[in-house]
């Protein structure tokens, strides 16, 4: 068994530094290689480790203890719950049909749509359209019920007038758009990126305002290399972990 070791942070002076070391020690915990040993180091020696007063550290470990990720012990020391595991993989296969798979399985609500003018942030992805239709939604653990993901897809109006809400509970966008809606789709490009959950991130997904997300987002082209969706998922941190399979052959 080998010992834990939390991974380093530097921190933000301009945030609290209980709670930047809490979520940095919560992602080492949650990644932790699965040999590694359940005893944390001491309040002193994280406290060295972060850089922090053993009082910072302390608060710190509260909060890891009301989230029931560590349990702490007198004389015996502070141990990680062996319960306290990451969820699935966020994998990026490279195929539509493994894209579908990834977001299939989940409960979803649709949250809302609307029709408006391009946001900013998405504009150099439709030069030509003045407006796009926005659909919400908020997937759950299909077992627990719990929170998993909430999404925005930003889709070309023409293609809209065609998508049946009711689809979009039972089925992700990129079905529904290349199996009812019958768009050829060329390719998907991928990125995924670690952010701060905003307070709508951490009111849907029932997570602290700040604590860590991944951020995804899917750029959907046709047959004539038009983007015709762009989703942007927010994945609940200590539920899901990036991979990325490459095949060498």
């Amino acid at each position: 068994m080998t010992a834990f070791a939390p991974d380093s942070v530097v921190l933000n002076r301009k945030l609290p530094l209980w709670y930047q070391v809490s979520q940095s020690l919560r992602a080492s915990i949650l990644g932790r290689s699965p040999d590694a040993s359940l005893r944390l180091p001491t309040e002193e020696r994280l406290a060295e480790h972060y850089g922090v007063s053993v009082l910072t550290m302390r608060q710190a470990l509260k909060e890891l203890e009301a989230e029931g990720l560590i349990s702490r012990h007198r004389r015996r020391g502070t141990f990680i719950e062996p319960g306290a595991q990451r969820g699935a993989p966020v994998r990026l296969l490279g195929s539509v049909d493994a894209i579908v798979a990834q977001q299939s399985g989940e409960r979803t609500t649709v949250l809302g749509q609307e029709r408006g003018p391009v946001p900013g942030e998405l504009a150099p992805y439709f030069p030509d359209a003045a407006e796009v239709v926005t659909y919400r939604r908020l997937r759950r653990d299909g077992k627990t019920g719990e929170p998993t993901n909430w999404a925005e897809n930003a889709v070309l109006p023409e293609l809209a007038e065609a998508v049946d809400l009711a689809d979009l509970e039972r089925w992700p966008m990129t079905k529904v758009l290349r199996d009812v809606v019958g768009v050829k789709i060329s390719r998907i490009t991928d990125t995924v990126e670690a952010r701060l959950a905003d307070p709508v991130t951490a009111d849907l997904l029932d997570v602290p305002l700040l604590s860590p997300i991944l951020h995804y987002t899917g750029v959907t082209y046709d047959a004539d290399g038009r983007v015709v969706d762009v989703a942007r998922i927010r994945y609940r941190g200590d539920r899901f972990s990036f991979t990325v399979t490459v095949d060498a052959t």
